[in-house]
């Protein structure tokens, strides 16, 4: 009786289950999958370290100061902050996708030795930060953190905006929409999309999107100086090479003989503090009144 039962109710459930013809469904099926595999590629370009994972003990050792900043939809953020003995200038660091602050112990060390004060930011998700990495979070993030400088009593022409990989975007981008002294672009790209294309051709760049640096660069009028290693693995040179192309003076191009995505520092050697030195030099005689061209 049971198994007559469960076989009844069974076909009568069957029957209320409407069944999708072939040419509706597929489409239905193919807009969903394409849905997933959007989600999941631009996920993928964010590998955040939250703490307490890292190097945290590097802090005392760089003397770095916590910091606690607020952005305008509310997600509090953490950074390091370490000045430089009597320089004027300061940049603020926006790191790649991947670890938080700690990782970026070395690069802290050498630009305060070449001269500037810093304030390294882990963007949202990253660190001690709260909330959750997109692309529009990391441009507010970038502005939070811009602003505190402004608090602290610097100008816009004394900060300078440090962009390594993810964050060479990020960094074009609030240099589009504030002053700053000067740009300096770590392995940069032209867009996220051509990032992809180079992984997955044809598919990449219809999965992944934003993160245009191009349109933004062509006004900026703040001096550049653009770093990237000859054998990056991850962010081809030829894209660092067209974000350039597409720049205006004054700039420069500095190509890391033997240096792959990670280890520019490493493989520059001695040589980073000193071009970081020369491009902060520079910055006093060439930084223009304003940063961006106004559109007539």
């Amino acid at each position: 009786m049971a198994a007559a039962w469960s076989s009844t109710r069974s076909r009568c459930y069957s029957g209320l289950v409407p069944r999708l013809p072939l040419h509706i469904g597929w489409p239905i099926a193919v807009v969903l999958a394409s849905g997933v595999l959007y989600f999941l590629a631009n996920r993928a370009l964010y590998y955040p370290t939250k703490f307490p994972q890292g190097w945290w003990d590097q802090q005392a050792q760089l003397g770095a100061t916590d910091v606690w900043l607020e952005t305008q939809d509310r997600v509090r953020l953490h950074a390091w902050w370490v000045p430089a003995d009597g320089s004027r200038l300061v940049t603020l660091f926006l790191h790649g996708n991947a670890g938080n602050v700690t990782h970026r112990a070395g690069q802290i060390r050498e630009i305060v030795a070449a001269g500037s004060s810093i304030l390294m930011l882990d963007y949202r998700g990253y660190g001690k930060s709260a909330g959750r990495p997109t692309e529009k979070g990391l441009y507010a993030d970038s502005e939070a953190a811009y602003v505190y400088l402004l608090g602290l009593g610097y100008r816009g022409r004394q900060i300078i905006l440090h962009g390594e990989s993810l964050g060479s975007a990020v960094a074009v981008d609030l240099a589009y929409r504030r002053p700053c002294a000067g740009l300096v672009l770590e392995a940069p790209f032209t867009s996220a999309s051509d990032v992809a294309g180079t992984v997955l051709p044809v598919l990449g760049p219809a999965l992944v999107h934003g993160y245009n640096s191009i349109p933004k660069i062509r006004w900026l009028l703040a001096p550049k100086l653009f770093l990237q290693g000859d054998r990056d693995e991850i962010i081809p040179l030829r894209l660092g090479q067209a974000l350039y192309a597409a720049a205006q003076e004054p700039k420069s191009f500095w190509i890391v003989q033997g240096a792959g995505h990670n280890n520019i520092l490493e493989k520059a050697g001695p040589a980073y503090r000193e071009r970081l030195q020369t491009f902060y030099a520079s910055l006093a005689i060439t930084t223009p009144t304003r940063n961006r061209m106004r559109f007539r």
